[in-house]
């Protein structure tokens, strides 16, 4: 009978509950993340034509990169906004209504006229419907990120923070194989007529998915501990910027070339080997999937990996290696070998998997627990607004000016070292106990509140 009733107890529940968290967290952030490289796959690819066709095939493809660019404007907006009612409201309200908000921005993108339809109402409406993707991005990421990283044990909260990161890669690979799925079974007339819409109206689907998991979710122990102690922040926003502004630019500089690179593979990349080099659609698909898949592993690896020497170590050798294959990237490329170009991207995601796997908990762990929420999601859009918004636009006039990557290289180069500097000027980059509420910032703090894994 006793050893019935210990076979069927689990032997861990603290670590099932941890992995139900972070499988909820990992699903939904995986389909924001398709909702929003949806479209900058369909920017690389198809919205030069469909809603600005009467333009050179070069402006149209930098005027749907600016509208792919203008979300990450909305995307500070929107962590401003989530952030103050997650560090005032909670982690999971907020969760949800982000969901909801880029499902239903994104199936909306799925029903749109094209421009031969309503002429220049549709680009505007493109625009507005890729702002409210953005406000919604920019809510969700932070909380997911803390919904697992607040209920991690300290000794592991750099891997179950990197789980989060797998959403990136995952989204994507999602959202190109099912374009290249769509791009071989139809021909080219077809999917500039309709078969674009499928992927953003599939994302119903994916939504309902990870609303149904998200609900079942339980408020995070270090927002709980807030709440309990009647400590809420007034106007998060304020205070962060009064306590931690330095952390939040800081923060926000030291993650901006995992922006830089990951645009140039999934949105300039594209554009670069379809262009420039001749390959088709569907051999850069399968650069950027054969990319990702290996991300899906890296990630959590390298999140580990920050567990046992220390995150700023594991993300400084990523923004190094960004620039170490920065050149080799474009020479692969510039062989027109398929392999090549496989593995140029392999090197890249590589290198990006190193810095972005432990930047999510990295980020976390500077600011306390009155404006954590406000202090992360700020700090890393503000990252994307710097790296990622730029770089498809930049990296295009770039070779359309100079005709070589090289001068996109240099632009990667140049990121690494911007976010590089911006790394080692955090000098102590955490604290062991997210729940404190009266913490105070982690480059001031006392020996008390360092890190649990010196950096």
């Amino acid at each position: 009978m006793a050893q019935s009733a210990t076979a069927s107890t689990p032997l861990n529940p603290a670590e099932n509950k941890m992995r139900k968290i972070a499988v909820a967290s990992v699903i939904g952030t995986t389909v924001e993340w398709y909702d929003l490289f949806v479209f900058a796959t369909a920017s690389a690819l198809v919205f030069n034509k469909i809603f600005f066709p009467n333009f050179d095939p070069l402006v149209g493809t930098l005027l749907a990169f600016g509208t792919f660019a203008a979300a990450y404007v909305a995307r500070i907006i929107g962590a401003a906004l989530f952030g103050h009612f997650g560090d005032r409201l909670g982690r999971k309200s907020m969760l949800l209504l982000s969901l909801v908000t880029m499902g239903a921005a994104t199936f909306a993108i799925g029903l749109l006229p094209n421009y031969e339809a309503i002429g220049v109402a549709a680009p505007i409406l493109l625009l507005t419907l890729r702002i409210i993707q953005g406000l919604a991005l920019g809510g969700e990421w932070g909380g997911a990120v803390l919904m697992v990283v607040e209920h991690a044990p300290a000794k592991r909260r750099g891997f179950y923070g990197s789980l989060v990161q797998v959403g990136v890669p995952g989204g994507t690979l999602i959202a190109n194989l099912v374009f290249l799925i769509i791009a071989e079974s139809m021909p080219e007339e077809m999917l500039l007529d309709w078969g674009w819409r499928i992927p953003f109206l599939a994302s119903a689907f994916l939504v309902a998915i990870g609303l149904y998991i998200r609900l079942t979710l339980e408020e995070t122990p270090s927002f709980l501990a807030v709440k309990d102690a009647s400590a809420r922040a007034k106007i998060p926003f304020a205070e962060l910027m009064r306590k931690y502004w330095k952390h939040v630019l800081l923060g926000g500089l030291a993650t901006l070339s995992t922006g830089t690179s990951f645009n140039i593979m999934v949105a300039f990349g594209l554009t670069y080997g379809k262009q420039h080099l001749g390959f088709s659609n569907d051999t850069m698909l399968f650069a950027v999937l054969i990319a990702c898949a290996s991300g899906l592993i890296l990630i959590p690896a390298f999140g580990a990996l920050s567990d046992r020497i220390g995150r700023k170590r594991v993300i400084l050798g990523g923004i190094t290696a960004e620039a170490v294959v920065a050149f080799p990237m474009f020479w692969l490329m510039d062989t027109k070998s398929v392999v090549m170009v496989f593995c140029a991207y392999l090197l890249m995601m590589a290198a990006f998997c190193a810095n972005y796997g432990p930047i999510a908990t990295f980020l976390a762990e500077l600011f306390g627990a009155r404006v954590r929420y406000s202090g992360l999601s700020i700090s890393y859009m503000l990252s994307g607004l710097l790296g990622s918004a730029a770089t498809p636009a930049v990296t295009t006039a770039l070779l359309n000016a100079t005709g070589s990557g090289s001068s996109v290289a240099w632009y990667m180069i140049g990121s690494a070292a911007v976010s590089g500097v911006a790394l080692l000027l955090l000098r102590n980059s955490g604290r062991s106990d997210l729940d404190d509420v009266g913490a105070v910032p982690a480059s001031t703090s006392s020996a008390a509140a360092q890190p649990a894994v010196a950096p």
